[in-house]
């Protein structure tokens, strides 16, 4: 079995700052265990900026961007250190891949990140992934390494995605009220936990429960198993894969989806263009007995300037986007055959993505 782990920053970080170097011990004995029960594992770790900022003070007070870069610099070389020594202790080789968010709106850059993860894994090198903080200071950043750690769960066709926070899952309320219980089973069909979920960002990293819950809906429909769960638990990851009955919120995996469309699914900040459909072709596309192509006859108007191969976002007349694609055309050309019958698709149904609706 493949499984991706994410480990946030709460989960290896004290209340100080400092890297918790326990806890971190423990989930490498734990990964290391899991290796050793044939299961290919890559990590997905938080923590890089959490360590820099114990470990170095600035001279003078630094913007945000300055001091975002300077502790990631710093903390990064500190976290893959770590985890480096940790498993030489069990006779295991890790990497450290860091990567940014274009990294995966190119088509070439995404499939040479791939490349790379399935050659350490084929070499029995356990990959350790990161955003590099040092040059993602952008308005294009992940929200945090929870959406990292979903796209790496598709891009590597993953059976299993383990999310490891502070807590032990999806709350049906706010985790601090005693009277709250942890959602054991959400639906991967589910479009919308915003009702139950209480908004809030963690100490040390970007994101909160409600991005956790909305990136493991997204991989679950994309037909790989979703946990989100505790990772300060003794034995957390062992308990899960074994099927022990532990405290966590487990959204069970949909149907498999291919890799082009996982891609796809998740490429939402690389479109280049709107294709806004009539009523007909939206009810055609949206209906999931079909399997249907988006052609120029049911497209109603373009927006944006974009290439043959380019993402668009596939709109219905009142703006709600209901899907992503690879144009088939460029913006000049199809805008010609608007309306036009007998054309090949605008968006062929192959590179389509298909997103689900309340």
């Amino acid at each position: 079995m493949r499984i991706v782990v994410k480990v946030g920053s709460n989960v290896i970080t004290r209340a100080d700052g400092t890297l918790d170097v326990t806890r971190m011990s423990a989930l490498v004995d734990q990964v290391a265990e899991l290796r050793r029960m044939a299961h290919q594992v890559i990590l997905v770790s938080s923590g890089a900026v959490a360590a820099g900022r114990n470990e170095i003070t600035p001279s003078h007070r630094l913007d945000t961007v300055s001091a975002r870069q300077l502790f990631s610099a710093v903390g990064q070389a500190k976290l893959i250190n770590r985890y480096y020594e940790l498993f030489r202790d069990h006779g295991m080789t890790c990497g450290q891949i860091l990567t940014t968010k274009e990294g995966f709106g190119s088509r070439t850059h995404y499939l040479n990140q791939k490349h790379c993860m399935e050659v350490m894994l084929e070499q029995n090198v356990i990959p350790v992934i990161n955003e590099n903080d040092t040059i993602s200071v952008t308005e294009l950043m992940f929200t945090d390494n929870d959406e990292l750690s979903g796209l790496v769960a598709a891009m590597m066709d993953a059976d299993l995605l383990i999310i490891l926070s502070n807590i032990d899952g999806i709350y049906d309320g706010n985790p601090s009220d005693p009277t709250s219980k942890v959602i054991r089973v959400v639906s991967h069909d589910t479009v919308d936990l915003s009702e139950v979920v209480v908004a809030g960002k963690s100490t040390f990293g970007r994101g909160g429960m409600l991005t956790k819950s909305r990136i493991a809906l997204k991989v679950a429909s994309e037909g790989i198993e979703v946990f989100i769960a505790n990772g300060k638990r003794d034995n957390i990851l062992l308990s899960l894969v074994n099927g022990e009955d532990i405290p966590s919120t487990r959204i069970p995996a949909g149907e498999r989806v291919n890799g082009v469309r996982k891609w796809i699914a998740h490429s939402h900040d690389f479109v280049k263009g709107t294709l806004t459909v009539n009523a007909g072709a939206a009810e055609s596309l949206l209906d999931p007995s079909r399997a249907a192509s988006l052609l120029p006859v049911g497209i109603t108007e373009i927006g944006g300037n974009f290439e043959a191969g380019d993402l668009v976002s596939i709109i219905t007349s009142d703006g709600t986007q209901i899907g992503l694609g690879c144009s088939e055309y460029d913006s000049t050309t199809l805008s010609e055959a608007l309306g036009e019958k007998n054309m090949r698709p605008a968006v062929h149904y192959d590179y389509l993505y298909i997103e689900a609706q309340p």
